[in-house]
């Protein structure tokens, strides 16, 4: 009897504080998925922000990127986007742009404009997860992962957070075996995320740092991506965030990759 009972003492102190899937039940995990992605890629018509990128090595050495984002939705429900990321600085990819667009039926088409070369670099689906210029997030990172990709699956519920594994469908396409997010229950923003390679090490680290609200809408302004294998990191700084701009779609064109749009740029 008294080792039934110390079983259940230390089942409730190791579950303390947590009410592993108990309000859960009501959310089912693709609603709460669909929440997210709508927090992170789709909140307002459109969105603009500045900001500053500093990518460290494992000896601390930085190097710095200013930039512009640009992004539209192009119809009411969280289906098609387009993106247009224009870089200031440093002086030797000044004028560089990236550009996305979103499909949902289909691959995204991405592209690179390169200056220095006058190069318009188209690329490829099978590139979308490798570096965004030298940093620590990916191409993918930018405009979002479709959240038909993977199965999702809630792993424990805290009184803050919901933590969700999702597992690639197609894992021959991925460098990952799964990853977990821990969810703001408030604002469905991710505040955490850990990739998991197929020793399950986590190999890659995101951390939302700072977290306001902008014109209503729930904003990160400051986000660090880390690579636990190399031990660097890019820090991303935001400011200047604004919603509902206006920005007309046909910037987000090949003709604005050479001559970039500098009114929606200030």
């Amino acid at each position: 009897m008294k080792k039934i009972i110390n079983i259940i003492t230390f089942l409730g102190l190791l579950f303390a504080g947590q009410q592993v899937f108990s309000n859960a039940a009501a959310m089912e995990v693709m609603e709460i998925v669909r929440k997210v992605n709508h927090a992170i890629f789709y909140q307002g018509g459109d969105n603009k922000a500045h900001l500053e990128m500093r990518i460290l090595d494992d000896q601390g050495r930085e190097r710095f990127r200013k930039i512009t984002l640009l992004r539209k939705n192009l119809d009411e429900k969280d289906g098609a986007q387009k993106y247009y990321v224009f870089f200031s600085k440093p002086a030797d990819i000044k004028k560089m742009v990236f550009m996305a667009w979103k499909n949902i039926d289909r691959d995204d088409d991405r592209w690179l404009y390169l200056p220095a070369l006058d190069l318009v670099k188209r690329i490829a689906a099978s590139d979308e997860r490798t570096s965004f210029v030298g940093s620590h997030f990916f191409y993918e990172d930018v405009s979002g992962r479709n959240i038909d990709e993977d199965v999702h699956e809630i792993v424990a519920e805290t009184e803050q957070y919901y933590v969700i594994k999702s597992v690639p469908k197609l894992p021959q396409d991925v460098e990952f075996s799964y990853y977990k997010n821990w969810i703001d229950k408030k604002t469905f923003l991710p505040v955490k995320a850990e990739y998991y390679n197929e020793k399950s090490f986590v190999y890659r680290t995101y951390n939302a740092l700072e977290i306001k609200m902008i014109e209503g809408y729930p904003t990160v302004m400051n986000a660090q991506m880390e690579d636990n294998t190399t031990g660097g990191k890019t820090i991303l700084t935001y400011s200047s965030v604004k919603y509902d701009e206006g920005i007309p779609e046909n910037i987000f064109s090949e003709r604005y990759l050479r001559r970039a749009p500098k009114r929606y740029l200030k």
